[in-house]
């Protein structure tokens, strides 16, 4: 079975990761948990409740990282599934990870961002001269590092497949997929 790798790390967004999670296993792939360590991690819930101008954060499920980013074989996966929440503000100055990513943007593989996702591939220095999307918040992170930023539910840019939020997820999950399986031998 095809493997995907999934990126997590505390305070990773619940719906942005188990719904990949559970999708790519319907079309036969085999998601594979990595994080800073390989040991068990809170996600979190993120809503934006009606009033509010920013994002309420509660504490969601838990996920075991089936890796951690230093023993991952970037060449052993078919695509990189870059998940959100507040994790990859701290995760994106993880060396392993940022080589883990320069490997799937070099070899022109599926990668797809979820929110703040977008985080570890602006920290990669992957973004210059891509169409994104995102969420608003994280706008500057990509247009800083050369991409250009569209409000829009899915872009599809080449091996890169970006989103907003996990209210995205079909219209995204639809694209990542069809991008797999394009490349499926």
């Amino acid at each position: 079975m095809s493997k995907v790798l999934i990126v997590i790390g505390d305070a990773t967004e619940c719906l942005d990761t188990y719904y990949p999670y559970f999708r790519l296993q319907e079309d036969d792939y085999q998601p594979v948990v990595a994080g800073p360590d390989k040991r068990l991690y809170q996600l979190v819930l993120h809503e934006r409740p009606p009033g509010w101008d920013i994002t309420r954060e509660t504490a969601g499920y838990h996920m075991q990282a089936d890796i951690a980013f230093r023993d991952v074989k970037p060449e052993d996966y078919v695509g990189l599934f870059l998940s959100g929440g507040r994790a990859p503000e701290y995760i994106r100055y993880d060396v392993d990870l940022l080589n883990i990513t320069q490997h799937f943007f070099k070899n022109n593989l599926p990668v797809a961002s979820v929110c703040h996702g977008i985080e570890i591939p602006a920290a990669a220095n992957c973004l210059q001269g891509r169409k994104v999307t995102t969420v608003s918040k994280c706008e500057l992170d990509a247009t800083m590092m050369g991409a250009t930023y569209v409000d829009e539910p899915c872009v599809v840019d080449g091996n890169l497949i970006s989103a907003r939020t996990w209210h995205d997820n079909a219209p995204f999950m639809k694209a990542f997929i069809k991008l797999l399986n394009s490349r499926r031998k």
